[in-house]
This record gives C-alpha cells, structure tokens and sequence, in this order.
C-alpha cells in the first residue's frame, strides 16, 4: 500500500476539485483498487487539526511512511524569505513542506502554481511565490535543480490551471505501481504532455485552411488572431475531454497554455502577440517561412464549405 499526503500551500483549490471529476480511474478507484492510503487531504478528509498535527510529527520523525507527497498551489516566501505569509499553526508552510519532500518517496506538484509558480507568481508577485522545483521556466525553486526524492526523481510535475483529472490520477495510479515514469524537459510526466491541445481540436481543419476568426462567436481557428495557444501547448485537453464532454476550444474559448512555465502570459489572453500581421509564436516545430507560405497557399485552396465556415462545430 502506497501512503499519499495532500498539502496546500498557496492555491485556490482548482487542482482538489478538478481531481474529483476524474473517471479513469476515478479518485475512488485510485484509492481502492490501486491500493493508497490517504494520509490527508484538506478538503477531503475527516479529522481535525490535532490529528494532522500528530501526522505531520511521524512523518518528519520517520515514524510514518510517506509514499506519495502532492502539493497543490504556489510556495509563498513572503515576507523576505519566511514565508510567514502562507503559514499553518505558526509555522510557514514551505517549511512544513520541505521537511515532507525530505522524507517523500515521490514529490508531485499538482498544478502549474505547485509546479512553477503560476497565477500567483505573475508580475508583481507580491507574495514571492515560486514553485516547487521551477521558478517559471527556470529550473530552482524551493528546492534546488539537483533535488531528488527518496525514489530517484524529480518534482513530478502535473501542470495545467487546473491539472487534468486523469493527468493527475493517472500518474498517481502508475506511481502507486511502481512503473518507471518518464518525464519531459520540464519534468512532466511525458504520457500526458507529448501532444498539443492543437491535436483533437475540433477548429483545426479551419487552421490548416488558415480560415481564422478575428471576434468570438465563431466556428473557425482562434490561434492568429484571438490568443489561442492550442498550437503551442502540450496537454491532453482535446484528446482527453473534460468531464468526457468539452475543452475550452470546444466551448468556443481560447486555450490559455495554462500547461506551460510561463503561464500567465503577461499580455492580453485574448489577443494574438504580432509583429505585422505575423504572430511571434508559431505552432510547436514549425519553420516561419514555410508556414507563412504554406498558410498563403491553404487560404487559396480552401473548400467553399470550410470557408464559409459551415462545417459542423
């Protein structure tokens, strides 16, 4: 049996109830038939503050095992590196935090904000925050770029605003078993971070025609125009739809890139960076000339169908 902790740190609690919309597994599932122990969860579990406190005591005297250590939500260091700010019974929380990590098999930020500082580590960031293992894309955050976990890894980051459900229950049921987990550049767990938000979207055959939307409402692509950063980000949102049902491309809204270290942009989220009429970023693996050339030649080319826009949402 895998023992499994869940510590809020600076967070709004997406991550906690997003996780309870997963189905494959399900967190019920991931409880019982991959057999982990939830030591505590904030919102989730039953007993008091005398009982985590007591918890918190074993587990930093090595008198009980912590498998699994899940942080949602940002590490505030205010004021001037105590981190005082965001504080449970006196003590701040990014100190109750590494002195889990130091007795953790697995460390996983749930979370862009737990992974690399997120929503509350934008400019200004008056709170200081960072994120566990990342301070946005560079690596160090709380803890340092060569920390590993009792297991041999990294901070398993499961980003996103919020994270995937299964994205989370997932890599929580293969780290319960033992599977070896791969990881990207940015220590993501690569099975759920290898594809673009762009795959699955229902906008793209718009895109390839270059048949883009310049105000919201519409069926075609909002990646040149309107912010979309489904080209650019890697996640499973299209491919694996929320609740089994939906994305925000589906819902007619902008994928934000909520996955990435530079997550928010601190820019206009409805609006598409441009130089001209060029964007700056492009899709992921795409060279500038030939995809400006190759757009030219796809609006020609296009169908009446799909630029008319009279294709099925």
């Amino acid at each position: 049996m895998k023992k499994l902790l869940w510590w809020q740190t600076g967070a709004c609690g997406g991550d906690s109830l997003a996780i309870l919309s997963a189905t494959a597994p399900s967190l019920e599932h991931l409880v019982i038939a991959h057999d982990v122990e939830l030591l505590w969860h904030p919102s989730l579990s039953h007993q008091g503050a005398g009982y985590l406190r007591r918890l918190l005591a074993a587990i930093a005297a090595g008198e009980e095992a912590l498998d699994i250590l899940c942080i949602e939500g940002s590490i505030v260091t205010a004021p001037q590196g105590t981190g005082l700010n965001d504080s449970w019974h006196g003590r701040a929380k990014k100190d109750i935090v590494l002195e889990l990590a130091a007795r953790s098999g697995t460390v996983v930020a749930m979370g862009t904000c737990a992974a690399f500082g997120g929503v509350h580590a934008a400019p200004p960031n008056p709170s200081d925050c960072l994120g566990l293992q990342f301070t946005g894309a560079q690596p160090g955050g709380l803890l340092p770029p060569a920390w590993r976990s009792q297991s041999g890894l990294p901070v398993v980051n499961v980003a996103g605003c919020p994270a995937h459900p299964h994205a989370m229950t997932q890599t929580l049921a293969w780290l319960a078993a033992d599977l070896p987990l791969e990881l990207d550049r940015l220590n993501r767990p690569a099975m759920h971070f290898s594809q673009v938000v762009h795959q699955g979207c229902t906008r793209n055959e718009y895109h390839e025609y270059d048949v883009e939307e310049t105000e919201f409402g519409g069926r075609a692509c909002l990646f040149f125009n309107l912010g979309c950063q489904g080209p650019l980000t890697q996640a499973v949102c299209n491919s694996d739809l929320w609740n089994g049902r939906s994305s925000k491309t589906r819902a007619g809204v902008p994928c934000f890139g909520c996955t990435a270290p530079n997550f928010p942009k601190d820019t206009d989220l409805f609006a598409t960076e441009k130089i001209g009429e060029l964007p700056v970023r492009l899709p992921l693996g795409v060279e500038r000339p030939r995809y400006m050339a190759y757009k030219n030649l796809a609006r020609d080319a296009a169908p009446p169908r799909v630029r008319d826009k009279k294709m099925e949402p």
